[in-house]
């Protein structure tokens, strides 16, 4: 009964997401909301897709990741190529970020992957700057100066990719194969002598978690008229790195709700450049004093109504 619950609950915030998606269309094609509030929404709506992608390597499986930033470069370029090279639709372009990503996931992670803990936050942290170094050496996409791209992102394309992201990682984290990847975060070694092939599993989560950044990186690149590898550094990596530390490692609603409220802050704070970045990082200082485990520890936002599940498993009754 109380998988049914969660069920429920899951699908009823899926339903509640589609009927404030359809509400704000309303407001932006009625003009009630300026070009300063649409803009932080797309925000929200790319950094969510950023924080849930980099909750299932880190939160689900375990992998201490920070070149988060180099796939949402490698789908940004790459979809920015499709649609301004070669001319061909939006959506291609959006797939085309994606596979790029999941591609170039798989081609780190494979042999990277064999690493822990620090050791691979190093190596993920190299990738990431040998993809923006890389780019800054490419004229063919504009170099240092970046890339012009037409504006193709729209709030029906971002609110279905963030739906699309959000349904194919709980449902993954809630398969047989999501349960893999957690025990390779609660015990890998355990979980090797069980027989399962963490290699594979970890591997698989990167090159999913790559894709859905690859797809943020198409809808971040056609909204902002310009790309630049400068915009892809490492402290990109380290703000989608917040995201899911901040919301509770584990806890997909909490890395949604931790994007939202830090996207909110960091665009409010713009129009105070001398103490934004003070007030931020005292709000981050504070939350990990007081509330290390993050927003909801390794909860799901379901689990304070009528019962559900945490990542671990654990039915809440």
């Amino acid at each position: 009964m109380n998988t049914i619950k969660h069920t429920k609950g899951f699908w009823s915030s899926i339903v509640l997401a589609v009927v404030f998606s359809v509400v704000i269309q309303f407001l932006i094609n009625g003009g009630t909301l300026n070009q300063f509030y649409v803009n932080t929404l797309f925000f929200i709506g790319i950094n969510i897709i950023l924080a849930a992608s980099l909750h299932l390597i880190i939160g689900i499986t375990g992998q201490f990741s920070i070149g988060h930033a180099g796939f949402l470069a490698v789908g940004a370029y790459a979809s920015a190529i499709v649609t301004m090279k070669l001319g061909l639709p939006f959506p291609v372009a959006i797939l085309a970020g994606g596979i790029g990503a999941a591609i170039t996931g798989l081609i780190i992670g494979i042999p990277t992957l064999r690493l822990k803990g620090d050791y691979l936050a190093i190596a993920t942290l190299g990738f990431g700057e040998i993809v923006r170094i890389v780019l800054l050496n490419i004229d063919y996409v504009g170099g240092a100066s970046g890339m012009t791209v037409s504006h193709f992102t729209t709030w029906p394309w971002l609110i279905g990719c963030v739906i699309l992201t959000i349904v194919v990682i709980v449902n993954f984290t809630n398969s047989t194969h999501g349960r893999a990847c957690i025990s390779i975060r609660e015990n890998e070694i355990a979980a090797d002598a069980m027989g399962i092939n963490t290699t594979y599993y970890k591997v698989a989560a990167f090159a999913i978690g790559a894709f859905f950044a690859g797809v943020a990186g198409a809808l971040y690149a056609h909204n902002f008229y310009i790309i630049q590898p400068t915009n892809f550094g490492f402290l990109k990596s380290f703000d989608i790195l917040i995201f899911v530390v901040l919301g509770g490692l584990g806890s997909m609603s909490g890395a949604v709700i931790a994007a939202i409220l830090l996207t909110i802050i960091s665009t409010f704070l713009q129009g105070f450049p001398e103490v934004r970045m003070i007030v931020y990082s005292l709000v981050l200082v504070i939350m990990m004093l007081y509330r290390p485990q993050g927003l909801l520890g390794t909860k799901e936002i379901t689990s304070f109504f009528k019962g559900g599940k945490s990542v671990k498993g654990g039915v809440k009754g």
